[in-house]
């Protein structure tokens, strides 16, 4: 899976180097030569998914910007790339450059490449548990996985970029892409739920307000119920949240096609399968970004 960087991507990138490097890796100014040059290679420590090549290059190629270097054979050679399933041992890339940029550069690179990795073969598992055929789902269910909000301050574009690496979908990036209605703005207007949906009416008819995708949440089927009986042409999603799951089956029959269906809530690896079997259509699983552990990627270097 090939990715070019945004501008969003790459400024934070910067920040995150001049984060990391203060005032200067001193450590490397006292003790490597100015001008030598080196190879470092990025090696598996363990199985999973990989994510993140292109941000680990631009990493190092970033920090020579920032400090005037220019490695006369800087080079970054794919031996994989992202989406491919690592084992422990595996080679993943090299890297020929100023022995400066290597040690000064590799904490960054490395930091997006275990997280992003980490994220990317979470995302799978969830992925497969639902894709995987059954007695009762040959092809496995149609039911779609979905990241949430939930990732680290400033990461939002690499946490998202590797849940599709991963094979899932993005759900809205910011406040602004949906409208989605929760159990708080609910209770922001005395839970009564036709107010709410009267209330978009109003929104939508104004000109001056753009047409988004509407979500509402509901937390039992009398909720959905008001949702069924006043949402037709504002509503565009209900999601079903914390609902058991025989529970979550009957939210499904009774929306009987008419809204898609998103269910979160106690959603995790061992319960992701069954809530799929309930026919939803989406499932939101906040654990992908706010709960990853980072694969454990190494980075070594050798003089050239």
């Amino acid at each position: 899976m090939q990715h070019t960087l945004s501008d969003i991507e790459r400024s934070r990138i910067r920040i995150a180097l001049v984060e990391d490097g203060g005032k200067g890796d001193v450590t490397t100014l006292a003790t490597v030569p100015e001008g030598a040059q080196g190879v470092g290679t990025f090696l598996a420590k363990a199985d999973g998914v990989l994510a993140g090549l292109d941000m680990a290059r631009h990493a190092f190629l970033l920090y020579e910007v920032q400090h005037g270097i220019s490695s006369p054979n800087f080079d970054f050679d794919e031996l994989l790339c992202d989406g491919a399933t690592l084992s422990k041992g595996d080679r993943i890339a090299t890297i020929r450059a100023d022995l400066h940029t290597l040690l000064a550069a590799e904490r960054v690179a490395l930091n997006l490449l275990q997280r992003m990795s980490g994220i990317a073969t979470m995302t799978r598992a969830f992925v497969d548990a639902v894709r995987a055929p059954s007695e009762n789902f040959p092809n496995g269910t149609n039911a779609v996985i979905l990241d949430t909000r939930k990732t680290a301050p400033l990461l939002r574009p690499f946490d998202r970029y590797a849940v599709r690496v991963g094979g899932a979908t993005n759900h809205r990036y910011s406040l602004s892409e949906m409208i989605l209605v929760k159990d708080n703005h609910i209770a922001a207007n005395g839970g009564d739920i036709p107010k709410v949906i009267e209330r978009l009416k109003e929104y939508f008819a104004d000109p001056k307000n753009e047409r988004v995708p509407v979500e509402i949440e509901v937390t039992d089927l009398d909720q959905l119920a008001e949702v069924l009986e006043n949402g037709v042409g504002i509503v565009n999603r209900v999601l079903i949240d914390n609902f058991e799951v025989p529970l979550m089956r009957d939210a499904v029959i009774l929306n009987n096609g008419m809204f898609e269906t998103e269910a979160s809530g106690g959603v995790n690896l061992k319960t992701v399968r069954a809530i799929a079997e309930t026919g939803v259509d989406f499932i939101s699983v906040g654990a992908l970004t706010h709960s990853v552990m980072g694969l454990d990627i190494s980075f070594e270097i050798e003089q050239n």
